[in-house]
């Protein structure tokens, strides 16, 4: 593959809310047994490139300790590899990444040693699969300057949390407005790009000059008269999670038969590190309906559209509908939970209640598992 692949996965989100305390977006917890980076990821090996550098930064420990191996995702060769950069305080530097383009200033050194010509930028926090090829078999048609990956949202949908654009007929972005009070458009960026690297670095150094530090608004928005800058449109399923009904809505999209064929049955297969459990059993009385069930859990109630992650145990009687269960959640006798997410290494009590009453409601349980 003549590319590098960059995957931002540093950033804090605050709409994610109580979710994001102890982790990074990307390694929220998607299908049952999937992190969110794992698609862009699996896409980049998908794909053929050998060479994977992972910016992270905020709550990054889960997310370092689930990219401690690359062999998950088979980029562990002679040439190429998996890099994880955090930020490093230096001689002249002291600073935290201050925004996407200053996390690539900050690793400039590692682009400036790459010899592939191009460079593929996308984020952590999107559910999709993607070959990467076509995209750039495509920007080298247009002999594009960056080539931004974009879709059309489903009527409904919020465009203001995205970057909104427009294209002319030739398919050159036109408009670009990042996350705006009222969307002219549907068409989104999807944080997907692929620019030349001697031209990223040179755009990058630019903007460290000028004390800019945003990829969106200070190199795409600001230079997109000056470059040629098109879209690529795809229409394949493409989620991004960066918010809780976002995230439980990808969850959720799971349970449709045509979401699960086209990730797990369909090649090209997604990746993620593997840990060694049992299968999940299923007690008498239990009764499963709909549901994704984890690999390690223990099903003694009900389950009903549900997504139960790995090493659940649901106690007598208990009612889960509509939900989602994070890893090593331990649910007490006769509970009822419904249209909620429930916090991994959770301890639910015997006889308590959660409902979500007016959207998701996200539970969190501040007791001691294992205390005397």
């Amino acid at each position: 593959m003549r590319a590098v692949g960059i995957i931002l996965a540093g950033g804090n989100n605050n709409k994610m809310r109580e979710l994001t305390q102890r982790r990074a977006v990307a390694a929220m917890p998607i299908a049952g047994s999937y992190r969110a980076i794992d698609f862009a990821l699996s896409n980049m090996s998908n794909s053929h490139i050998q060479k994977v550098a992972v910016l992270t930064q905020y709550n990054a420990r889960s997310l370092n300790e689930h990219l401690n191996s690359s062999k998950w995702w088979d980029f562990g060769r002679k040439q190429g590899g998996l890099y994880v950069f955090t930020p490093t305080i230096t001689a002249d530097n002291g600073y935290w990444y201050r925004g996407t383009a200053d996390a690539i200033y900050q690793n400039l050194d590692f682009l400036k040693r790459c010899h592939e010509p191009y460079v593929i930028i996308t984020s952590g926090d999107a559910v999709y699969k993607m070959d990467y090829n076509k995209v750039l078999e495509y920007h080298i048609a247009k002999k594009a300057d960056i080539t931004v990956v974009c879709r059309d949202l489903d009527p409904g949908e919020d465009a203001t949390r995205f970057g909104i654009l427009k294209m002319n007929e030739n398919m050159r972005i036109e408009e670009f407005e990042e996350k705006p009070m009222v969307a002219n458009s549907n068409t989104i960026s999807t944080g997907i790009y692929i620019i030349r690297r001697r031209q990223l670095i040179d755009l990058i150094e630019h903007s460290a000059e000028e004390d800019r530090y945003d990829f969106v608004t200070d190199i795409l928005i600001r230079y997109k008269n000056l470059k040629k800058i098109y879209g690529y449109k795809i229409k394949d399923y493409w989620s991004n999670i960066s918010t809780v009904d976002a995230y439980y809505k990808t969850n959720m999209d799971f349970l449709k038969p045509e979401v699960r064929n086209y990730f797990f049955k369909q090649l090209p297969s997604i990746y993620s590190k593997v840990t060694d459990l049992p299968p999940a059993k299923y007690n008498p009385g239990a009764v499963v309906k709909n549901s994704l069930v984890a690999s390690g859990s223990i099903i003694n109630g009900t389950v009903e559209n549900s997504v139960l992650f790995k090493k659940v145990f649901v106690g007598n009687n208990c009612v889960i509908k509509n939900s989602i269960i994070l890893n090593d959640v331990y649910l007490g006798d006769n509970t009822y939970i419904e249209n909620c997410i429930v916090e991994s290494r959770d301890t639910i009590r015997a006889n308590t209640r959660h409902v979500g009453e007016d959207g998701v409601k996200v539970v969190i349980e501040k007791n001691e598992r294992y205390a005397l």
